[in-house]
């Protein structure tokens, strides 16, 4: 399966400055433990907001940049969407693929994702990118709208939908 994974405020926000906008001990846990073993995909400015820009610890990292000149270590380097796409359709065969970011990546991936766990945090966190209201697309349907619980003082929900039409890879 593809499974985009994120969290969000109430707008919908994602981040800002390349970052995160809020500081979620749990919902870091739940992204940790979920991805673990998988492979995971995002494109290049993801990479670049990890700590010493390095991927992912045990997990296969697949990373999208335009540039042909920018090859990262340890991880599948790809430099167009196609080839992206490829990529995670291969690791599709033996696992799970998570959706990982940055805002581009998820708007274009959307259509080809099987699930979406999106933790919802109950705060306006001053976004500048946000994700599509997913209540408002009619192809995804929410399969577990999570149980209210406190992440470092925030009220969050680990959700999860299901895109009813999900786009083959070709």
């Amino acid at each position: 399966m593809i499974i985009a994974i994120l969290n969000c405020d109430k707008e919908y926000g994602i981040g800002k400055k390349n970052g995160l906008l809020f500081h979620l001990p749990l919902d870091m846990r739940f992204f940790r433990e979920t991805t673990k073993g998988h492979a995971v995909a995002m494109g290049e400015n993801t990479l670049l907001s990890f700590p010493n820009q390095k991927p992912l610890p045990k997990r296969t990292n697949i990373v999208l940049s335009q540039d042909p000149t920018h090859e990262y270590e340890g991880v599948i380097n790809v430099h167009t969407f196609e080839d992206f796409l490829e990529k995670i359709k291969e690791y599709c065969e033996d696992g799970n693929v998570f959706i990982i970011g940055g805002a581009s990546i998820y708007r274009q991936t959307l259509p080809y994702v099987d699930e979406v766990y999106l933790t919802k945090v109950n705060a306006i966190g001053g976004a500048e990118v946000f994700f599509p209201n997913l209540d408002k697309d009619k192809n995804f349907h929410c399969i577990d709208e999570g149980t209210p619980v406190n992440d470092n003082g925030l009220e969050i929900r680990f959700t999860r939908y299901m895109n009813r039409h999900p786009k083959p890879i070709e």
